[in-house]
């Protein structure tokens, strides 16, 4: 887990990152599939970012037979916890981010 705000703020500074968080934050668990058809990324990349986030400290795994599925670490620091809500505040819903990003 990482130990330091800037660590915690160097892993949400990412937006695919940040947004896949977002899709986690809620309590459902997400497979990487699952997770890189919602947020328009390749296999590769949404498995790097979830393995930083899991490296962080912020999310938690579980193996399901051939899927890996992620929720929310529910032992996060109560400061922490704050920060990341406070910033996932700022974030438009998943859905209009990808309606505006189609869009253009």
């Amino acid at each position: 887990m990482a130990q330091h705000v800037d660590e915690l703020l160097a892993v949400l500074a990412e937006l695919t990152r940040l947004r896949a968080l977002q899709i986690v934050w809620v309590g459902d668990e997400h497979s990487v599939c699952d997770l890189m058809g919602r947020l328009d990324v390749t296999q590769s990349r949404m498995s790097r970012h979830m393995q930083r986030l899991k490296k962080a400290g912020l999310v938690v795994d579980r193996r399901d037979g051939q899927w890996v599925r992620y929720r929310k670490c529910t032992a996060l620091p109560d400061g922490w916890v704050a920060i990341i809500e406070r910033v996932l505040d700022t974030l438009p819903t998943c859905s209009e981010a990808l309606d505006h990003k189609k869009a253009a």
